[in-house]
């Protein structure tokens, strides 16, 4: 048997498969199913603050909807406060209490002050590490992009001061310089990165002209960016890093692997496969390790990294694309 260990975040994982943060993960049966596949980790659903706001001001609106209905009557309701992360964090612990291999929970807020609140409650809940989703959704033409980024460095620190699990922080491939901003935060501690987020992008109806809610699933293929980005950081920071978004078979694992990655997040290729979809892409690399003589992941990991290559050191760079155009003959044929 192929030796498949990695690691996620410093914590040491029997494979490269992570299961990310989805609906999925919320199911009981779902996450002893995908231990029981192979999954090497679990990411639970993200915390959204949001969600807490939102839920918040909907409780508030249904307690005080008939309040002064009456002159002598000031309420229907007695005073109930939400519950904020409570249940999120009940479920986190339940979550842990129910595997044996690692599970990681998800932050996603809007204010600094909650990022590190809810961070601090998250890190007594004995879950094995924290993955600060960080997806800004911008909107304000006034707001400058290193105000955004500057502040995500001041939370990255914040947290690490008042938390002792291991920290990862999840990334948009839309930032100027992401390479420069991982540098930054791999300064401040940062364990892994997960690359890429999946976004949420609005959609039209046009025979109703309304806007329409879709669940994005990524496509194969869509790992392409992860894979640059990791092979351009292999060895060049000290986090990890994690690749995500499109990633669909063995094969796919492998490239990233390859390129630098020490492991993956799936989410989308477990909706439309299945979770025992797990199993057969682990094999698929148990597979391929054995064709090509490989024992360990450790083996070939990075061995198409940017640091690696010698006799094509081009090939994560522009000239690349360039020495695609000028050759594009002898790719496409004469057509």
């Amino acid at each position: 048997m192929k030796n498949l260990k990695t690691s996620y975040m410093g914590i040491e994982i029997d494979n490269p498969i992570i299961l990310g943060a989805s609906n999925l993960v919320t199911k009981p049966d779902n996450l002893k199913r995908a231990e029981d596949q192979g999954a090497a980790a679990i990411v639970y659903k993200s915390l959204f603050e949001e969600q807490i706001q939102l839920e918040t001001l909907q409780l508030d609106d249904k307690l005080t909807e008939f309040n002064d209905i009456h002159a002598e009557m000031l309420t229907l309701h007695p005073q109930i406060d939400h519950a904020g992360a409570q249940e999120h964090l009940l479920n986190l612990r339940k979550a842990k209490e129910s595997i044996s291999i690692p599970v990681i929970a998800s932050l996603n807020a809007v204010n600094v002050q909650t990022w590190v609140e809810y961070a601090k409650l998250i890190n007594q809940t004995g879950v094995d590490g924290i993955e600060l989703n960080f997806y800004p959704n911008i909107w304000d033409l006034d707001r400058d992009s290193a105000d955004i980024e500057n502040e995500q460095v001041m939370i990255v620190k914040e947290i690490k001061k008042n938390i002792t699990i291991p920290l990862s922080v999840k990334l948009s491939p839309d930032y100027t310089n992401a390479l420069n901003l991982i540098k930054k935060l791999d300064g401040e501690g940062v364990d892994a990165f997960v690359l890429f987020n999946s976004f949420f992008q609005p959609d039209i109806d046009i025979k109703s002209e309304k806007h329409i809610k879709k669940y994005n699933f990524s496509n194969p293929g869509d790992y392409k960016k992860s894979l640059r980005f990791a092979g351009l950081l292999y060895q060049n920071i000290r986090a990890e890093v994690c690749s995500s978004h499109g990633i669909f078979t063995g094969a796919d694992i492998i490239k990233l692997i390859l390129s630098g990655a020490s492991s993956v997040q799936v989410v989308s290729t477990i909706y439309k496969n299945g979770i025992s979809h797990i199993s057969s892409m682990k094999q698929e690399i148990e597979d391929w390790m054995d064709e090509k003589n490989y024992d360990s992941l450790e083996d070939f990991k990075g061995k198409l990294s940017k640091n690696s290559l010698t006799k094509n050191p081009f090939v994560y760079k522009r000239a690349q694309y360039v020495d695609l155009l000028l050759n594009a003959e002898d790719i496409f044929g004469n057509h």
